[in-house]
C-alpha cells in the first residue's frame, strides 16, 4: 500500500483521544451540552425558529433582573452549545435554583426579539445539582 492510498486521520479511540486533547475547554463544553440536549430529546437551540413550541436544555450563563415596562422580569440566558436564548419570566424578581452554572430543561413557544430566541414564562425542570 502507497503512502498516497492511506487515511491520513488515524481512526476509532486514538483519533478521538487526539481531538479532545487539542479542543479547548469550551468546545468540549460545546460538545457535552449539545449531546444532552440530544439525549433529552429535546431541539437545538440554533434549530429553533419563530412562533415554534419547542423543548430545550442548557446551562444558564447570565441571570439578571431587568424590569419590562415597568414590570420585573427575571431573565436567563440559556446555552447549548449550538446557540443561546434568553429565558424570561415576567413578574419575577427571583427564583430559587435559577442562579449562572444551573443546568434546566425549558419548554414554550420561541419569539424572537430584537433578533434574539426568547421563551417567556418557560415550564422549566432544573437539572439535579449532581449532574453538572
Amino acid at each position: 500500500m502507497s503512502a498516497g492510498t492511506r487515511s491520513e486521520k488515524p481512526a476509532g479511540r486514538f483519533r478521538r483521544l487526539l481531538d479532545r486533547l487539542s479542543s479547548s475547554e469550551e468546545e468540549l463544553q460545546s460538545a457535552e451540552l449539545q449531546q444532552d440536549a440530544q439525549d433529552a430529546g429535546c431541539t437545538r437551540i440554533c434549530d429553533c425558529d419563530d412562533r415554534q413550541i419547542v423543548k430545550v436544555t442548557g446551562t444558564l450563563r447570565h441571570v439578571t433582573l431587568r424590569p419590562r415596562a415597568g414590570v420585573p422580569a427575571l431573565e436567563a440566558e440559556l446555552f447549548d452549545g449550538s446557540a443561546a436564548l434568553d429565558v424570561v419570566w415576567l413578574g419575577r424578581r427571583s427564583i430559587a435554583g435559577i442562579e449562572p452554572g444551573r443546568k434546566l430543561i425549558a419548554s414554550g413557544r420561541v419569539s424572537l426579539s430584537h433578533g434574539r430566541r426568547v421563551l417567556f414564562n418557560p415550564k422549566y425542570e432544573l437539572r439535579p445539582l449532581g449532574q453538572e
